[in-house]
């Protein structure tokens, strides 16, 4: 089975597997995180409640890492995008997506060509299913990331990564959701949906977002969901219910 981070060499105990990081591991870890700190720090009204998630947040970095780092509440996007502009990044891409009808559309920022670093921000409240997902996949916030903490969280190979001083320990997480749910402090029922939609996708393939709407320049996030609520009675029915 190939693992995530460069060439670690497993051990077993117990029913785990410890994964131990060699140096380059670390360097690699050390500079995602360093770039999610500058890009939070940008974001100073909201830089005590963004944070980063995903393998950056638990440390089972590879070479396709990426930095996705998420304010969690809807905010004018506008404000947003002129903090990043202000501390010297470029703006490449911006998209509204949505992943299925039910979900809460968000804005996504791309800060550089390759779509390596973004920063989201939903545009609407998201239900407490939604925040889950975050913590189900491992989050840190900036004072975390600056005192090096790692937390725990499952990939999206449905395995369990606990952080240790040497690497992580995995896991698997079908069949024992209610013990992964205690240990992420999330609830049974976004295991239980994670397990749902990524087996699925196993089986199927990915079958892509509801709604992906690219955001031109001149144009605001706020401007263009308001233009296909218009004509999207789905959307509207969404926007409705958080409001």
């Amino acid at each position: 089975m190939k693992r995530r981070g460069s060439g670690p060499k497993p051990s077993r105990t117990s029913d785990k597997v410890l994964v131990v990081y060699p140096a380059s591991h670390w360097t690699r870890l050390d500079s995602l995180r360093d770039r999610a700190v500058h890009v939070i720090n940008a974001l100073a009204g909201w830089s005590q409640t963004a944070l980063t998630h995903g393998s950056v947040a638990r440390g089972d970095v590879d070479d396709k890492s990426d930095v996705d780092v998420l304010i969690p509440f809807n905010v004018n996007t506008q404000i947003v995008e002129a903090a990043l502009e202000n501390a010297g990044f470029t703006i490449f891409s911006r998209e509204i997506a949505q992943a299925t009808p039910s979900h809460s559309p968000k804005a996504h920022i791309q800060l550089d060509a390759e779509q390596t670093t973004s920063v989201t921000v939903p545009l609407t409240p998201f239900r407490s299913l939604e925040l889950e997902f975050y913590a189900f996949g491992g989050k840190v916030t900036l004072p975390e990331l600056k005192d090096k903490i790692r937390s725990p969280g499952c990939t999206k190979r449905l395995i369990l990564i606990e952080p240790t001083p040497e690497g992580h320990f995995e896991s698997p997480v079908v069949g024992r959701e209610s013990e992964i749910a205690r240990l992420l402090g999330v609830s049974v029922a976004i295991v239980m949906e994670r397990v749902r939609v990524l087996t699925r996708r196993d089986t199927i393939g990915r079958t892509g977002m509801y709604l992906r709407i690219p955001v031109r320049d001149g144009e605001s996030f706020e401007e263009v969901l308001q233009a296909r609520v218009d004509s999207d009675p789905a959307l509207r029915r969404t926007l409705r219910t958080r409001s």
